[in-house]
Protein backbone atom coordinates (compact mmCIF):
# COMPACT_ATOMS: atom_id res chain seq x y z
CA UNK A 1 0.00 0.00 0.00
CA UNK A 2 1.02 3.47 -0.96
CA UNK A 3 3.52 5.04 1.89
CA UNK A 4 0.76 8.09 1.70
CA UNK A 5 -1.90 6.61 2.73
CA UNK A 6 -2.40 5.75 6.57
CA UNK A 7 -5.75 6.53 7.84
CA UNK A 8 -8.54 4.02 7.99
CA UNK A 9 -10.75 6.13 5.84
CA UNK A 10 -8.32 6.59 2.82
CA UNK A 11 -7.33 2.73 3.47
CA UNK A 12 -10.89 2.19 2.48
CA UNK A 13 -11.18 3.65 -0.58
CA UNK A 14 -7.97 2.52 -1.39
CA UNK A 15 -8.70 -1.27 -0.32
CA UNK A 16 -12.34 -0.99 -2.27
CA UNK A 17 -11.06 0.26 -5.71
CA UNK A 18 -8.12 -2.26 -6.01
CA UNK A 19 -10.27 -5.15 -4.92
CA UNK A 20 -12.86 -3.81 -7.40
CA UNK A 21 -10.49 -4.09 -9.86
CA UNK A 22 -9.23 -7.49 -9.39
CA UNK A 23 -12.90 -8.53 -9.53
CA UNK A 24 -13.19 -7.74 -13.09
CA UNK A 25 -9.30 -9.08 -13.66
CA UNK A 26 -7.36 -6.05 -14.44
CA UNK A 27 -4.35 -6.66 -15.00
CA UNK A 28 -1.20 -5.01 -13.49
CA UNK A 29 -2.08 -3.00 -11.12
CA UNK A 30 0.11 -0.29 -9.49
CA UNK A 31 -0.16 2.20 -7.27
CA UNK A 32 1.62 5.20 -7.38
CA UNK A 33 2.44 7.60 -4.06
CA UNK A 34 3.07 11.00 -5.67
CA UNK A 35 3.00 13.10 -2.33
CA UNK A 36 6.37 14.38 -2.84
CA UNK A 37 5.57 15.96 -6.55
CA UNK A 38 4.72 19.55 -5.90
CA UNK A 39 3.16 19.47 -9.15
CA UNK A 40 0.52 16.64 -8.64
CA UNK A 41 -3.04 16.73 -9.21
CA UNK A 42 -3.48 13.53 -6.63
CA UNK A 43 -1.69 11.92 -3.48
CA UNK A 44 -2.20 8.92 -5.56
CA UNK A 45 -2.63 6.99 -8.64
CA UNK A 46 -4.13 3.54 -8.89
CA UNK A 47 -3.08 1.96 -12.74
CA UNK A 48 -4.73 -1.00 -14.17
CA UNK A 49 -5.14 -2.38 -17.53
CA UNK A 50 -7.61 -4.92 -19.25
CA UNK A 51 -7.73 -6.64 -22.91
CA UNK A 52 -11.24 -5.19 -24.22
CA UNK A 53 -13.17 -1.85 -24.04
CA UNK A 54 -15.71 -3.65 -22.73
CA UNK A 55 -13.48 -5.44 -19.81
CA UNK A 56 -11.95 -1.74 -19.15
CA UNK A 57 -15.67 -0.46 -18.66
CA UNK A 58 -16.52 -3.28 -16.36
CA UNK A 59 -13.54 -2.53 -13.67
CA UNK A 60 -14.05 1.01 -13.86
CA UNK A 61 -18.02 0.49 -13.75
CA UNK A 62 -17.28 -2.23 -10.77
CA UNK A 63 -15.38 0.76 -9.02
CA UNK A 64 -17.55 3.05 -8.93
CA UNK A 65 -20.38 0.53 -7.50
CA UNK A 66 -18.26 -0.77 -4.82
CA UNK A 67 -17.16 2.76 -3.83
CA UNK A 68 -20.47 3.88 -3.37
CA UNK A 69 -21.93 0.61 -2.05
CA UNK A 70 -19.01 0.90 0.42
CA UNK A 71 -17.16 3.90 1.10
CA UNK A 72 -20.33 6.05 -0.24
CA UNK A 73 -18.39 7.59 -1.87
CA UNK A 74 -19.18 8.95 -6.11
CA UNK A 75 -15.98 9.49 -7.90
CA UNK A 76 -15.53 13.85 -8.32
CA UNK A 77 -15.54 13.55 -12.02
CA UNK A 78 -14.80 10.58 -14.10
CA UNK A 79 -13.90 10.71 -18.70
CA UNK A 80 -13.63 8.16 -20.70
CA UNK A 81 -17.04 6.10 -20.82
CA UNK A 82 -17.67 7.27 -24.34
CA UNK A 83 -14.57 5.18 -26.16
CA UNK A 84 -13.39 3.05 -23.17
CA UNK A 85 -9.63 2.87 -23.99
CA UNK A 86 -8.53 4.81 -20.80
CA UNK A 87 -11.34 5.91 -18.13
CA UNK A 88 -10.00 8.34 -15.28
CA UNK A 89 -11.99 8.38 -11.83
CA UNK A 90 -11.61 10.87 -9.65
CA UNK A 91 -11.82 10.61 -6.19
CA UNK A 92 -9.94 13.56 -4.42
CA UNK A 93 -6.39 12.40 -3.05
CA UNK A 94 -6.76 9.14 -5.09
CA UNK A 95 -7.40 9.12 -9.25
CA UNK A 96 -7.81 5.43 -10.56
CA UNK A 97 -6.47 5.10 -14.38
CA UNK A 98 -8.29 2.31 -16.38
CA UNK A 99 -6.62 1.83 -19.29
CA UNK A 100 -7.03 -0.99 -22.18
CA UNK A 101 -3.53 -2.42 -22.63
CA UNK A 102 -2.04 -0.60 -25.65
CA UNK A 103 -3.62 2.43 -24.47
CA UNK A 104 -1.52 2.00 -21.12
CA UNK A 105 2.01 1.19 -23.39
CA UNK A 106 1.48 4.43 -25.07
CA UNK A 107 1.09 6.51 -22.69
CA UNK A 108 3.23 5.06 -20.20
CA UNK A 109 2.05 7.00 -17.12
CA UNK A 110 4.32 5.08 -14.91
CA UNK A 111 7.16 6.41 -16.61
CA UNK A 112 5.66 10.14 -17.24
CA UNK A 113 5.65 10.16 -13.34
CA UNK A 114 8.91 8.21 -12.35
CA UNK A 115 9.48 10.67 -9.28
CA UNK A 116 6.68 8.73 -7.59
CA UNK A 117 6.95 6.26 -5.91
CA UNK A 118 5.84 2.76 -7.51
CA UNK A 119 4.18 0.14 -5.66
CA UNK A 120 2.91 -3.47 -8.00
CA UNK A 121 -0.04 -4.50 -6.48
CA UNK A 122 0.11 -7.94 -8.25
CA UNK A 123 -1.83 -8.72 -12.01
Amino acid sequence: MPKSYRSDFANGHFNTIVEAIRSKKGELIVAMDLSSIEASMATNFIIAHAESTVQTRAIAEAIEKQMIEINHQKPFHREGYENSFWILLDYGDIIVHVFQKPYREFYNLEELWADGHLTRLGD
